[in-house]
């Protein structure tokens, strides 16, 4: 099975980036330190550095933006918000800083890596985080789980979604909310 995740690993870095195929994102879940349990999900530290490499990431000295762009999550269960931790994809403790990260809980995911027109998936930036998602299930939630990017339902698993820049994108499991969100107001200069 280590021959399958580095045989992808190559591919994957192969294929010019970040992105992720189908094939990649099936190992996600089986990553050290992946949770599936129940909400909150501060960011997982204690295995990060073995997720990395299998996740098509690597650890920055600072902030990259020859790619440089965001995009924002929201996660509903049962009609409530679930925060999306600071911090994920940035460790303090050993001293460096990924291409997907979050600075804060506002939800907005920092794209910024060294290479040209690199491209990552939600699957990835959730996997980074440690928690455990396919097309059923987002941590120990599995009733119902439906996706939305820009408002607009989407089919088949969120993992292999590619960020795009400005994108919106709500996992909602269970009872939604009144309103799914089809826009995030970014800050200046995001």
């Amino acid at each position: 099975m280590l021959a399958a995740i580095v045989i992808g690993v190559i591919v994957l870095r192969d294929n010019g980036g970040g992105s992720a195929s189908a094939a990649d994102v099936a190992t996600y879940n089986t990553l050290p330190g992946i949770r599936k349990t129940k909400a909150p999900w501060p960011p997982e530290y204690e295995f990060l550095a073995d997720r990395l490499l299998p996740l098509g990431l690597t650890t920055l000295p600072q902030e990259a933006v020859t790619t440089h762009y965001h995009s924002h999550l929201d996660i509903f269960v049962n009609g409530k918000k679930v925060t999306v931790p600071a911090l994920i994809g940035i460790n303090q403790g050993a001293g460096y800083i990924t291409e997907l990260h979050t600075h804060d809980t506002r939800g907005v995911i920092h794209v910024e890596s060294p290479k040209a027109n690199d491209h990552f998936t939600l699957g990835q930036f959730v996997a980074e985080w440690g928690v455990f998602l396919n097309g059923q299930c987002i941590g120990a939630y599995c009733n119902g789980l439906k996706w939305y990017v820009n408002g607009k339902q989407q089919t088949g698993n969120p993992q292999i979604y590619t960020l795009q820049s400005h994108d919106e994108v709500a996992i909602v499991v269970g009872t939604p909310p009144k309103n799914i969100p089809s826009s995030y107001k970014f800050l200046a200069g995001e």
